[in-house]
C-alpha cells in the first residue's frame, strides 16, 4: 500500500494522507486531480470540517417550505434526517407517518416509507422520530418508528413494507456504526442500546440507572451519534447537556451544556441532534434556544454557528430546530421542526 501511495503523489508535494482503519475499501478510493499534482483522498462516512469554518447565515430552503401539509412538496413536524453522499435527503417526516426523499435541488419530494396513514401494519408507520441508511445491508433505511415501539427495516428503492426488527422500544434517535451494530435512544427507560446484526436484547451503552442527572444516568434523551472509536454522544434533553460515553464506560462526561436551562453560551435548552466531526468538535441542535451551536473538544463554552436570531422564519432564524447533519463538503442541514422544513446553510468558502 505504501508504494502505490508513493506512485500516486509527487515527491515534492505537502499533501499528507492519513489512514485511521487497516481495512480499505478500495473501491471507495478516488482520485482528485490538480494543474500541479494528483492526490489520492480515502472516501469515508466522517466529516472533516475546520476548526475555524463559519457558515452564511441566511439558508436555503431544501425540503418543505410550502407549509404545513401531506403534499410532496410540504413536511408536518418533521424531526430526525439523513444526508446521504450525493446530498440526497432523507426526512422522518413525523406527523404525516412517512420517511421522505429529496433528492440534490429537487422541488419536490417522494415518499419511500409509511405514507399509508397512522397505523401498525407492515406497510405503514406511526410517528416515525428518526431515519439513517444502512449502506452495508441492501441498501436500507432504518427507522424509529416510536408510536408502534419497533425499529424498522424499510428497502430504499420501491420498498411497499418494512420489517420490524427491535420491538417494545420507545425509539427516538438512531445511529449505525462501521460493523452494522444500530444505537437506539430509548427515550422513556433513558437509556441507549447497542443491537449488534441478529441481537434483539440489546447492550446499554449510555445510562441505565434510572432517570436522573448523575454521570451514570440520563433524563429523557433524544438523539445519539457514535464515533469511529464507538464513543456515543447523546442529547441528555431532561439535563440540557449532551453526554459522551467511551466505549465500556459505566458513566459519561458532560461535553456541553450541564449548567442548567439558559441561553448563555455555556448552556443548552432542550439540545436534540448531535453531531461529531473528525476533529471531535460537536455541532448540537439548542432547541430551546433556536440555535445550532458548536463546541470544540474539552471547550467550557460553545458558540453559536447558525440561527441564534429569536425564532422565526426568517432566513437566518430557526424555529424549534431537532435534526440536524453535514454533507461531505461541511454544508449544515437542520430540521427546522416548527417551520415545517430543512433549511441548508452552506459553508462559507471564505473562512
Amino acid at each position: 500500500m505504501k508504494i502505490t501511495l508513493k506512485q500516486l503523489i509527487q515527491p515534492t508535494t505537502t499533501k499528507a494522507i492519513i489512514v485511521t482503519n487497516d481495512r480499505i475499501d478500495w473501491n471507495r478510493f478516488i482520485y482528485v486531480e490538480n494543474e500541479d499534482n494528483r492526490i489520492a483522498t480515502l472516501c469515508s462516512n466522517s466529516t472533516y470540517i475546520h476548526s475555524d469554518a463559519e457558515w452564511v447565515q441566511n439558508s436555503v430552503t431544501v425540503a418543505g417550505g410550502d407549509g404545513q401539509g401531506s403534499g410532496m412538496n410540504q413536511l408536518f413536524y418533521s424531526r430526525g434526517l439523513y444526508v446521504d453522499d450525493e446530498q440526497t435527503i432523507y426526512v422522518a417526516d413525523t406527523s404525516n407517518h412517512r420517511i421522505m426523499e429529496w433528492k440534490y435541488g429537487a422541488t419536490n419530494g417522494q415518499v419511500v416509507a409509511g405514507g399509508n396513514r397512522q397505523g401498525n401494519g407492515t406497510h405503514q408507520l406511526n410517528n416515525s422520530y428518526d431515519v439513517i441508511v444502512d449502506k452495508k445491508k441492501s441498501d436500507s433505511l432504518i427507522i424509529s418508528d416510536c408510536g408502534n415501539k419497533r425499529i424498522v427495516r424499510w428497502p430504499c428503492r420501491n420498498g411497499t413494507s418494512g420489517e420490524t426488527i427491535i420491538s417494545n422500544i420507545a425509539s427516538i434517535g438512531l445511529a449505525i456504526d462501521e460493523n452494522g451494530s444500530i444505537y437506539v435512544v430509548d427515550h422513556g427507560k433513558h437509556v441507549v442500546r447497542r443491537y449488534s446484526i441478529g441481537d434483539t436484547e440489546g447492550t446499554v451503552v449510555a445510562g441505565g440507572r434510572g432517570k436522573g442527572n448523575r454521570l451514570d444516568q440520563l433524563a429523557y434523551p433524544y438523539y445519539v451519534f457514535v464515533d469511529r472509536d464507538h464513543s456515543v454522544y447523546v442529547s441528555d434533553h431532561g439535563n440540557h447537556r449532551v453526554m459522551k460515553w467511551k466505549e465500556d464506560a459505566k458513566q459519561g462526561i458532560v461535553v456541553a451544556g450541564g449548567q442548567g436551562s439558559g441561553d448563555d453560551l455555556t448552556q443548552l435548552s432542550n439540545p436534540r441532534g448531535v453531531f461529531v466531526d473528525e476533529l471531535n468538535t460537536l455541532y448540537v441542535a439548542d432547541g430551546g434556544n433556536h440555535r445550532i451551536m458548536r463546541w470544540s473538544k474539552e471547550a467550557a463554552q460553545g458558540c453559536v454557528i447558525a440561527g441564534g436570531n429569536d425564532s422565526g422564519g426568517k432566513s437566518n432564524q430557526l424555529n424549534n430546530p431537532v435534526g440536524l447533519s453535514f454533507d461531505r463538503h461541511g454544508n449544515l442541514y437542520v430540521v427546522d421542526k416548527n417551520n415545517s422544513l430543512v433549511q441548508k446553510f452552506n459553508i462559507d468558502s471564505n473562512s
